[in-house]
């Protein structure tokens, strides 16, 4: 349980392959899962994939400690997100109006690039954000990415950057940090 004393917390980690479905999730954006575990969660939003080559950060923090605000947060995560790939030579990344995340532009519409699902209980943080960094994105084929059919999914790899996940998880955290507030 956390309280007012519990430190901020920052963990990068790699899944096995999952699909997670949020709180919203509506099991007809599972198209066809095969063989990959489907996982409920509580955290916002619908449907995502998480699986290796792809960095997710928990971001666990007391929000009146860091003065922030959930709607803050998320535009200062998003924005943590769009200078990680500033600093690895994407210049194009952007929020999307009524679809949290990060995208890019694609083939023929914006590209998801990093998904963003929280939770918030007591003024606690819980869950936070997937950066597709160089990974399999067949996957997403089986869901309804965030519960939108057809939006194309791509990683970091797809514009050329050849950067180990390690590096990549470690610049992500520090703008995280630099941005919001984690103490």
């Amino acid at each position: 349980m956390r309280t007012a004393t519990t430190p901020d917390e920052i963990w990068l980690v790699e899944h096995s392959p999952v699909y997670t479905l949020g709180q919203a999730g509506k099991p007809e954006h599972l198209l066809n899962p095969g063989k990959i575990p489907v996982i409920k969660t509580d955290r916002g939003g619908q449907v995502t994939y998480h699986g290796p080559g792809q960095i997710m950060a928990y971001v666990l923090m007391d929000l009146k400690r860091s003065g922030q605000y959930i709607k803050g947060l998320v535009n200062q995560l998003e924005e943590s997100i769009i200078a990680t790939l500033q600093i690895y030579g994407i210049d194009n990344a952007c929020r999307k109006p009524g679809a949290p995340g990060v995208y890019v532009p694609g083939d023929t519409d914006l590209a998801k690039i990093a998904a963003l699902g929280l939770k918030v209980r007591n003024g606690y943080t819980y869950h936070g954000l997937a950066l597709n960094l160089a990974m399999d994105l067949t996957p997403y084929e089986g869901i309804n990415p965030c519960g939108y059919a057809g939006l194309q999914t791509v990683c970091m790899a797809d514009f050329g950057v050849k950067a180990c996940w390690e590096d990549v998880a470690q610049t992500l955290a520090s703008q995280i940090v630099a941005r919001c507030g984690v103490k």
